[in-house]
């Protein structure tokens, strides 16, 4: 199948809804029917302010936080219209791809 990887880049302490918005990404891609999508806490990063972002030993506020899924065209077009509809700013990497599942399931 041909679709796209959606990668989002944010950090542990931004939210929507009153909750951290990487879980708020996954549960979106959920509610949308995305197969599947996975979230990466990270230990370093920094974006285009040039400020470093970093998970702390006491606070993990300012952890980087990526969230990824492969999906349809269609799914990335549904996804990028409940952003928009949800007034969600946030920072992405769109990339065509070719996913699969190899063997039985």
């Amino acid at each position: 199948m041909r679709g796209y990887q959606l990668t989002f880049f944010t950090q542990q302490d931004r939210q929507h809804n009153h909750q951290p918005l990487g879980e708020w990404l996954l549960q979106a891609a959920m509610k949308l029917g995305i197969g599947g999508a996975t979230l990466i806490a990270a230990s370093e990063g920094f974006g285009h302010d040039r400020k470093l972002h970093a998970a702390h030993f006491f606070e993990l506020a300012d952890q980087p936080v990526e969230v990824t899924m492969a999906v349809s065209e269609q799914q990335a077009e549904l996804m990028f219209e409940h952003l928009r509809q949800e007034s969600v700013k946030v920072f992405y990497v769109k990339t065509p791809i070719e996913f699969g599942m190899t063997g039985k399931l």
